[in-house]
């Protein structure tokens, strides 16, 4: 009895874990156990005790083989390396998604705390969570670029640097973008919120990532500045794919590759980092905070960049 439980327990976690190295998200529901990739060290674990305790010798072996490609994949994943221009410009960015609007006092009250530069914004729900905003923050942010929307639909950037509107991503929620013109250096910013790889979705989740892909992969001749929800990490492929256009994520390079960001409500203790703040190779990161807000069930990322000529 104990080697066929251990046996269906490392079945599990060997169809996923096949997917990971073949380097696909595959269909329902490898891309959602995907993203919690490192827990499945859980019931691998249980599974090699199992084999152990029945004696089941092959089992044990594919137990051990399976926890070392587990923990193999576990580590980061992306470019890192410093830029080799000189600095030019030094600021603060932060991504929340609030959740339907339900966390933005939450956010409006972090970003008063923590005073980002740039502030990129999901689920900005038109109701609760745009009018807040433009009434507590515009002083503060006069430059804004959104999509509206009402529940998840709506996003927006707040700038206290110029903007000039970009095209943006087409896609189910809003995903804008702009140049901002930072102490005379124009930063290309891409807000991120492909849809969710939910049962039924998974298509149009791969489709969004692509085009964000293709932004990243585009030779805007500025900087980019790629935030908010992903709905991926980096055991997916698809969020893979824009890493390997060459983009840094800031959090990886301030040593916090898998904090977790979502859900929020049993983080850090268990959940998978789906919030980002990818950069092109001109920027370098100083720190990389992630923050728990009332209301939304991500945490936010505060991360302190540095801007290098090229």
């Amino acid at each position: 009895m104990t080697a066929w439980v251990a046996g269906l327990l490392l079945a599990g976690v060997s169809a996923v874990l096949a997917c990971r190295i073949a380097d696909t998200d595959a269909v329902t529901p490898v891309p959602q156990l995907l993203a919690f990739l490192p827990w499945l060290l859980a019931p691998a674990g249980l599974a090699l005790l199992l084999a152990l305790l029945g004696r089941w010798w092959t089992g044990v072996v594919w137990g051990v083989l399976v926890m070392a490609l587990l923990a193999w994949f576990t580590g980061p994943y992306g470019k890192d390396g410093e830029p080799t221009g000189p600095p030019v410009a030094s600021f603060r960015v932060l991504t929340s998604n609030v959740e339907f609007g339900h966390g933005t006092d939450a956010l409006v009250a972090a970003v008063r705390e923590e005073r980002p530069d740039l502030v990129f914004v999901q689920e900005c729900d038109a109701v609760r969570c745009d009018r807040v905003l433009r009434r507590e923050l515009s002083a503060a942010y006069p430059y804004r670029q959104g999509v509206e929307g009402f529940g998840a639909a709506g996003s927006v950037v707040l700038s206290r640097f110029p903007l000039t509107p970009g095209p943006g991503v087409p896609a189910r929620m809003g995903m804008p973008a702009a140049i901002a013109h930072v102490y005379g250096h124009a930063v290309r910013l891409q807000l991120a919120h492909p849809a969710p790889p939910v049962p039924g979705q998974v298509a149009v989740w791969r489709q969004e990532l692509g085009r964000l892909r293709d932004v990243a992969a585009a030779d805007g001749g500025a900087p980019l500045i790629l935030a908010g929800d992903f709905n991926a990490s980096q055991d997916h492929a698809a969020f893979r794919r824009i890493l390997d256009t060459g983009l840094h994520d800031a959090a990886r390079l301030a040593g916090h590759d898998r904090a977790p960001s979502w859900p929020s409500r049993t983080t850090p203790a268990f959940g998978a980092q789906i919030d980002h703040v990818l950069l092109s190779k001109d920027f370098s990161v100083t720190r990389a905070r992630f923050l728990t807000l009332a209301g939304t069930d991500h945490r936010a990322l505060v991360t302190d960049v540095t801007l290098h000529g090229r």
